[in-house]
């Protein structure tokens, strides 16, 4: 099966899918390629994210597949496509090998210094935006996000902000929204190690965002994710928590979500066994 490990087929039938296919026909003037035509560019921008949902076309609510379908994200007007295309021209600007891919949301961005910190010397692209939820990743991808990149290692951390949709899509779809972003990159990069972080724990036992991502990982479990002999999962969750559960907050920023340098190299210590690094 070209340009697909055995892992793809495995990820895509539990979710009763052929192929690199979403649950979803893409109602997008342009569902997949770069540049944009303006058409796409226009749809895009003029419209907010919510009335570009699967289903909108149709006059349905299906959030349940919400996740599972590439929608661009929205920060109003083109802002937050302008943080794409600033990805994509890095990524135009330096094809071919790389040690790190970095993909994700702000947890991803916010790696900063603290990844020259504690990789020195290892060459990373970091591709997070700030807000970005696994249906947005899936179209960054599918849009010229990743393209003439040949990453050794990805690093993918994603989810944390489809908790905040958990209420309307449920926790089945959040999981399977993260395994189709596994499933995309593994079709693009076929020879890549992907260390899959699970969502890290934010806020406190008992709140509904907490207990949600928890239950998002917990829902990974069910998906054939650790079949693919070159995928790592990375559950960072004993780590950033105490023995009753609460964070630990010199891991964190005020916001109980995002980390602090101390989180960053805790997070560093664990991932770099994972990672194929010279």
């Amino acid at each position: 099966m070209p340009r697909r490990l055995a892992i793809l087929p495995l990820i895509l039938a539990a979710q009763g899918l052929s192929a690199l296919e979403y649950p979803h026909p893409n109602a997008e003037p342009q569902p997949s390629g770069w540049p944009l035509s303006a058409q796409e560019r226009a749809y895009i921008t003029d419209k907010p994210e919510y009335e570009r949902r699967p289903g909108r076309e149709l006059h349905k609510h299906l959030p349940q597949l919400w996740p599972q379908v590439p929608t661009a994200g929205h920060f109003g007007g083109d802002a937050w496509l302008r943080l794409h295309e600033d990805h994509v021209k890095t990524v135009q600007s330096q094809p071919g090998p790389l040690p790190v891919l970095l993909v994700g949301d702000s947890i991803t961005i916010q790696w900063g210094q603290s990844w020259e910190k504690n990789f020195p010397g290892i060459k990373a692209i970091n591709l997070g935006i700030g807000g970005d939820k696994t249906q947005n990743l899936l179209w960054r991808l599918d849009h010229g996000g990743v393209q003439g990149l040949e990453p050794s290692n990805i690093l993918l951390m994603i989810g944390n902000n489809n908790a905040f949709f958990t209420p309307e899509t449920g926790i089945e779809a959040a999981a399977k929204g993260v395994a189709l972003c596994v499933a995309n990159l593994r079709e693009k990069f076929p020879k890549a190690r992907i260390v899959l972080a699970k969502i890290l724990p934010a806020h406190a036992p008992g709140n509904r965002f907490h207990e949600d991502l928890k239950q998002i990982n917990q829902a990974l479990h069910a998906l054939p994710l650790e079949n693919d002999p070159n995928l790592r999962l990375l559950d960072l969750w004993p780590h950033f928590t105490q023995a009753d559960g609460q964070l630990r907050a010199e891991l964190y920023s005020p916001d109980q979500i995002h980390l602090s340098p101390q989180g960053y190299a805790l997070y560093a210590k664990h991932l770099r066994p994972l990672l194929q690094l010279p």
